[in-house]
């Protein structure tokens, strides 16, 4: 099977991690979330704190040069910080990609490896009521307090990626899968994308 990449974009509460950590099982290949930070402050050398802070949050200085350049190479010697940290992630993500197949969550990284052949991209999203259900219960939100956090979220997450990737969040027609998780479910929706996976690069 040829070397592929999975990134997965999503709505809060969806079940995107659970459902990246059981692909990556099923299909035995890495998973990439939170570990791009780990792995871009270690090779930066910046407090992993700072990436955490930065983390798929838009800053207008460097959002705005690669929205209108595109990703040109920054040095560590220019820019701002939150440009060197961004640079940092983005040069992580295309490394962890050149590596091997792997499932990268977020990030944009549909975008920045937009020029892969071999990038499958999936929007995962579902129903408010599913999503309600799994914030409060695997993150302790309250019942009250729920769609306010998924809202806020969410919110986040678009205008990081709409300010500057050509497709828009969550728009369907821009992925390869967008899937409804809610009807489908956690497991149903792994075999989905583990039989598509087959499909096209088996």
């Amino acid at each position: 099977m040829k070397n592929y990449v999975i990134s997965i974009g999503r709505q809060f509460g969806c079940g995107a991690h659970e459902i990246a950590t059981k692909l990556s099982e099923n299909l035995n290949v890495a998973y990439y979330d939170k570990e791009i930070i780990k792995r871009a402050a270690k090779d930066s050398g910046f407090d992993e704190n700072l990436f955490s802070f930065y983390d798929e949050r838009p800053t207008s200085s460097f959002l705005y040069s690669v929205s209108t350049d595109g990703f040109a190479s920054l040095t560590n010697t220019h820019g701002t910080l939150e440009d060197q940290v961004f640079q940092y992630q983005f040069d992580t993500i295309r490394k962890v990609a050149s590596e091997g197949s792997c499932i990268i969550v977020g990030r944009c990284a549909d975008y920045i490896l937009r020029e892969n052949p071999n990038l499958l991209t999936v929007f995962l999203h579902a129903s408010d009521d599913f999503r309600r259900e799994r914030v409060v219960k695997q993150y302790g939100v309250s019942e009250k307090n729920a769609m306010k956090e998924i809202k806020s979220v969410d919110r986040k997450r678009a205008r990081f990626h709409n300010f500057y990737c050509d497709n828009k969040w969550g728009d369907a027609a821009t992925y390869d899968l967008s899937i409804d998780v809610s009807r489908l479910g956690i497991d149903n929706t792994v075999y989905l994308i583990s039989a598509y996976i087959n499909k096209k690069f088996g």
